[in-house]
């Protein structure tokens, strides 16, 4: 597989954000229900835990530059996939779940940015995941069902979509990092579907991406992820149950993990923690720790930062759980 382009990312971080961009209503820029790009995670008005209408998402671009899109979605109470198909597929795919405090989920920065070194090059499929979040909400296990519901949904749909179904990752960033590493420590959890035959395809993730992730709910916790998921005074146990280093198994998969140590949003110690976790289970793990990169630092990273590196360790990696071998 050859090497990222670094003149790519070299143009994608040297083009800064506008930091009096207006935030604006794009609802025309997501794909339309129907279209072939589009995969709705349940039929119409058979999400469960969800009133038969489906309120409409807010789509909300937060950049002036065309060349840099910075959209956020929220209000999401039909969830749904977006898939990127690579030209040659390699046969592997991720469900990419970006991230967003469990306020919004940043569909840009930590979706379509992957699209150049992923797809094009790395011949991944992307299938990134528009999610339903906490707020209005008493089920604090939505996000879950939405990430267990999509992992089946790719799997069950492999040969149609020329994937090997024993290639089928997930890729979380920052909050969605914490809904990826409950997707890879939950997946057999029960919860209520809708009875199809998707439903009884595992929800078992083959290998794990987790960039800057949010892992603990106690003292190294991002507090506005924990009150949105939580509430303002969680209880001991239940920090403890949506800790993911407390619930990490010799069945989590092999996991990839990236961050930068002066992360002052999503403390390091998260990606610490959960990684001492997977070796003390026996769970064969990378980690990837840069001094520089602060949070939320996606594709888009200055070319003098080594972790511009991490997309080309990542596509390695990821050959290595394939069975074949680093290139």
């Amino acid at each position: 597989m050859p090497l990222l382009a670094g003149c790519l990312l070299s143009a994608l971080a040297s083009v800064p954000l506008p930091a009096d961009a207006a935030e604006r209503p794009v609802p025309q820029t997501e794909p339309a229900p129907g279209a072939l790009d589009r995969i709705d995670l349940w039929p119409a008005s058979q999400v469960p835990g969800e009133p038969r209408a489906a309120s409409a998402p807010n789509v909300v671009e937060r950049s002036d530059n065309s060349a840099l899109p910075d959209r956020y979605i929220d209000n999401v109470s039909a969830p749904y996939l977006v898939a990127y198909r690579p030209a040659r597929p390699n046969g592997s795919a991720l469900l990419v779940i970006p991230g967003g405090g469990y306020q919004r989920i940043v569909l840009d920065k930590e979706g379509t940015a992957l699209v150049p070194a992923f797809v094009e090059q790395g011949g991944v499929t992307l299938f990134v995941l528009r999610y339903r979040l906490p707020t209005g909400r008493d089920d604090r296990q939505a996000a879950l069902a939405d990430a267990q519901r999509a992992l089946r949904l790719i799997r069950s749909n492999a040969r149609r979509w020329q994937l090997d179904p024993h290639r089928i990752g997930v890729m979380g960033f920052s909050a969605g990092g914490h809904v990826a590493a409950r997707l890879s420590t939950g997946f057999a959890t029960a919860l209520p579907g809708i009875g199809d035959a998707v439903d009884a395809v595992s929800a078992r993730p083959d290998f794990a991406l987790l960039l800057y992730p949010v892992i603990d709910m106690g003292a190294h916790a991002h507090t506005g992820s924990r009150s949105r998921l939580l509430g303002e005074r969680p209880s001991t146990a239940l920090e403890r149950q949506f800790s993911q280093q407390s619930q990490v198994t010799a069945q989590t998969p092999p996991t990839f993990l990236v961050h930068a140590q002066d992360d002052s949003v999503v403390p390091v110690q998260n990606s610490l923690l959960y990684y001492q976790a997977l070796i003390d289970a026996g769970v064969p793990s990378e980690m990837h720790l840069f001094a520089h990169g602060g949070h939320g630092f996606g594709v888009r990273i200055p070319a003098a930062l080594t972790t511009t590196q991490w997309p080309t360790l990542a596509l390695r990696w990821m050959q290595a759980q394939g069975g074949e071998g680093t290139p």
